[in-house]
């Protein structure tokens, strides 16, 4: 079918006539634009248009797909007619031969409605398109856009002279530069909104600090006044004042007296003046001078303590040197005035005023009293804030102790025991002074002795109340025991007599006495006058090992000693069933078994005091709140052995210091003495087996009417060791000082004859 020859007045295929008589349709892109313009000859203005690819948008795309409202930019027309998509050569190539025809475009092509369509109003039918005047084309002027190619594609028909063009292979336009970039811009939003956004925040911050400020002052309040009144309120100690510790007469041993805590804020001392003030505190406070300069050389403290105890007045004349802040806080300080005079005893109080030793330690919560405290308030500065309340709790003096112990016999105990430990090389020694009628010790001397006002240079050793606490094993001494077990079963007397050589074998041990001598008869009187091994051993066989452990029982072996003296031990008594078979043997005159001085103190007490057991007595008593004294309870009592049984034994004793006894160097001109001498093997529990001796004396006087027992122990002498050489001296000593001071009378009774030998 063919087409219609096109009419001039039908506007170029593809494009929409941009004429008088009518506008292009509304939502079309703007292929036609500026059309009127073309045709007169003028070029649009913008960028040159080179081929574009399928799909893609480019700065330099064709006019039909051009987005509205942007003009092309710098692209010559004929540029422009020149750059079509090589797409279309192929088929132009049959559309360029003559007399060709050309069926209708599809939309898909990209051909717009024809005009003369009856559905779209205002346009008109396209001829076939001509692309030279020869194939009888409608001629156009110069200048003229031609004709759009089918497709929406313009071909080239004319050049400028008329001319055909020759043909052309393809060519790509050079890529144009891409534009730049335009810069971002920041679009502010509305103030409104801003307005709005802060107003909210800020309610919710202040909403905050409102929830919190309720929360301090209305919910909490009570806890945080609470907390902002213990950082004002500053608790200050007033120490209560330390009880005194006297002897039995009131004399002090242990004294407190007022005293002052030196201090230093080192931070407020100014650098160049340290030393000056170093020399000037060290020489009132009797210190080392380079000791205070180091406690002055730490300003990073506010508190520096630079002496404890310091009399009052050295306190006040160092305050008045005007040192910078140097304070001094009312305290008190323990005294012990009389040295080392019952040193392990009485003990000693620490720098926290606590006892750590002695009485002070045993009856610490009756001599310390109670700190009061007073509360008041106190700025950053710890200076006290005026005018401000204030409680305070007044403190609870500690009571006075008073001692039985006789400070003027104490000192000749230890002045006497102290010369013979050094005259014998001892490694130490003991004296216990006893009154008989009640058992309260009037004497407890060791040596060496603890020096009360340094006894921070003293050894540990020291400290411990050898007296009390050393256990040893009697010896001789113990035989006593052995002799009232023996008597009070009645398988003996003290006229029985004993066929007793100088040796016994008892199991596997061969035992002897201590001087060899041949087989004699030996009354018991005379057996404990001379300190017999052997003839104790026979007594101790008649009365059986059970018997003589319940007799060493009832004079206190194996029990702590009441009456509340420090640091007594019970020392060590094995039971019957456990003794070895020559312990049984040993036992008898005091090996095997340990005790301690006070022990052994108390074991001649019970004979002197007729056969009755009192506990010793360290306290005569205290004093009330009021200050009153108030005597000590007296000590439980127990009889042990009848009296009948104690006297016998008191004339064995009597006889042992007589002039066939081995104690004559204890006998005292004027006045009768019992009394037993000692020497055993001594254990070391160092080495763990038996080292040196131990020497030792026990006895009373006046004989026929006791009052005082006196025991003296020297632990391991070097030169000599026998009880009788060594410590019968240092009883007869102490014993005649004792009873000068307490005045006690001889009786003027002579001892009664004694049968001492067999067959007198």
């Amino acid at each position: 079918m063919r087409r219609r020859p096109r009419d001039e007045s039908d506007p170029p295929r593809g494009r929409v006539s941009r004429g008088r008589g009518g506008d292009a349709p509304r939502g079309r892109t703007p292929q036609g634009r500026d059309e009127n313009d073309r045709l007169r000859g003028r070029a649009p203005q913008g960028r040159e248009e080179g081929p574009r690819p399928r799909g893609r948008s480019t700065p330099g795309r064709d006019e039909g797909e051009r987005p509205r409202g942007r003009p092309p930019q710098g692209r010559d027309a004929a540029d422009r007619l020149r750059g079509r998509d090589e797409r279309t050569r192929g088929r132009g190539d049959r559309r360029d031969a003559p007399d060709a025809p050309q069926g209708p475009r599809s939309r898909r092509d990209g051909a717009r409605p024809d005009a003369g369509d009856p559905r779209r109003p205002g346009r008109h039918e396209d001829g076939p398109l001509r692309r030279t005047q020869a194939a009888g084309a409608r001629p156009q002027a110069a200048g003229s856009r031609p004709d759009p190619a089918p497709g929406g594609r313009e071909r080239v028909a004319t050049r400028r002279g008329g001319d055909a063009p020759p043909p052309r292979g393809p060519r790509r336009p050079p890529t144009p530069p891409r534009p730049p970039r335009p810069p971002l811009m920041l679009r502010l939003g509305s103030p409104r909104r801003r307005i709005n956004i802060g107003l909210i925040g800020m309610t919710f911050v202040l909403s905050i600090f409102a929830g919190r400020l309720i929360q301090m002052q209305g919910l909490d309040s009570k806890v945080y006044a609470a907390a902002a009144a213990d950082q004002r309120q500053h608790t200050e100690n007033i120490p209560a004042k330390r009880g005194s510790i006297t002897d039995v007469n009131g004399h002090e041993l242990a004294v407190t007296v007022e005293a002052r805590d030196v201090s230093i804020d080192p931070s407020k001392v100014p650098e160049a003046g340290r030393a000056n003030v170093a020399a000037v505190l060290a020489k009132h406070l009797g210190k080392d001078q380079q000791e205070i300069a180091a406690k002055l050389a730490t300003p990073n403290t506010r508190y520096q303590l630079l002496a404890r105890g310091v009399d009052p007045v050295v306190a006040s004349r160092l305050l008045q040197a005007r040192v910078p802040a140097l304070s001094a806080k009312k305290t008190y300080r323990r005294l012990y005035p009389a040295g080392d005079l019952a040193g392990s005893l009485v003990g000693f109080v620490g720098d926290e005023g606590d006892g750590l030793g002695g009485m002070e330690q045993a009856r610490n919560s009756l001599l310390a009293g109670r700190d009061g405290e007073m509360r008041v308030e106190t700025g950053r500065d710890g200076l006290r804030i005026p005018m401000t309340s204030s409680q305070r709790t007044a403190p609870v003096n500690g009571r006075d102790v008073r001692l039985t112990i006789d400070r003027d016999i104490q000192w000749a105990a230890q002045k006497s025991i102290g010369e013979q430990v050094r005259e014998s090389g001892a490694e130490s020694g003991t004296v216990i002074v006893m009154d008989v009628r009640n058992a309260q010790i009037i004497a407890m001397a060791n040596s060496p002795e603890l020096d009360l006002n340094d006894w921070r240079e003293a050894p540990a050793s020291s400290y411990v109340n050898k007296a009390a606490a050393d256990v040893f094993e009697p010896g001789s001494t113990n035989k006593v025991i052995t002799a009232a077990a023996a008597l009070e079963a009645g398988v003996v007397e003290p006229h029985t007599v004993f066929e007793v050589p100088d040796r016994i074998r008892c199991a596997d041990q061969v035992l002897r006495d201590a001087h060899t001598h041949k087989t004699e008869s030996m009354t018991f009187l005379q057996a404990m006058a001379q300190s017999s091994n052997v003839a104790t051993i026979m007594a101790a066989r008649e009365v059986g090992s059970e018997g003589l452990h319940k007799m060493l029982k009832k004079f206190g072996f194996g029990t702590r000693p009441g009456g509340g003296v420090p640091s007594a031990e019970a020392g060590l008594l094995p039971d019957y069933r456990e003794w070895s078979g020559s312990q049984s043997c040993t036992v008898a005159y005091g090996q095997g078994v340990s005790v301690t001085a006070l022990q052994m103190a108390s074991v001649y007490q019970t004979i002197a005091n007729g056969g009755v057991k009192i506990e010793p007595q360290i306290v005569a008593g205290t004093t009330d709140p009021s200050g009153r004294f108030v005597p000590a309870p007296p000590g439980k009592q127990t009889r042990v052995v009848s009296q009948t049984t104690a006297k016998e034994i008191t004339a064995m004793l009597e006889s042992a210091v007589g002039e066939e006894g081995t104690g004559q160097l204890a006998a005292i001109p004027g006045y009768r003495v019992a009394g037993k001498t000692g020497t055993a093997n001594r254990y070391d529990a160092e080495l763990g087996r038996y080292d040196g001796y131990t020497a030792s004396f026990v006895g009373f006087s006046p004989a026929d009417n006791p009052r005082l027992v006196v025991l003296s122990v020297l632990q391991n002498p070097k030169n000599g060791h026998f009880g009788g050489q060594l410590a019968a001296p240092v009883f007869k000593d102490v014993m005649t000082f004792a009873i000068k001071s307490k005045k006690i009378p001889p009786t003027g009774s002579a001892a009664p004859p004694v049968r001492t030998r067999a067959g007198q």
